[in-house]
């Protein structure tokens, strides 16, 4: 997922080393359904892109233990109630 400019200062400098490992040591495939990094989503089609999810929604905490290698599909279904509440609450400080 792309990373918000507010967000962006709460990652290490080395995110995207560090992106690249959980990747890689994935195989470059998703942890959850296996869908492949490049390719056409089993399910849905749509090219994969493969990214890394911090499992406590906390992107300071790097630490192996807490990533894991996504598609864009099985990401946006971890994230959901995550972004749900974010709407929520985008729509409350906009009033």
């Amino acid at each position: 997922m792309p990373i918000s400019k507010e967000k962006r200062k709460l990652y290490p400098k080395n995110w995207k080393d560090i992106s690249y490992k959980v990747r890689y040591e994935a195989g470059f495939k998703c942890e959850l359904c296996d869908a492949e990094n490049n390719q056409p989503h089993p399910k849905t089609k749509s090219k994969v892109v493969l990214t890394v999810h911090h499992l406590d929604y906390n992107p300071q905490n790097s630490d192996r233990k807490n990533l894991i290698a996504l598609c864009q599909r099985c990401h946006n279904r971890i994230d959901k109630h995550f972004r749900k509440e974010n709407r929520k609450n985008n729509k409350t400080i906009k009033r």
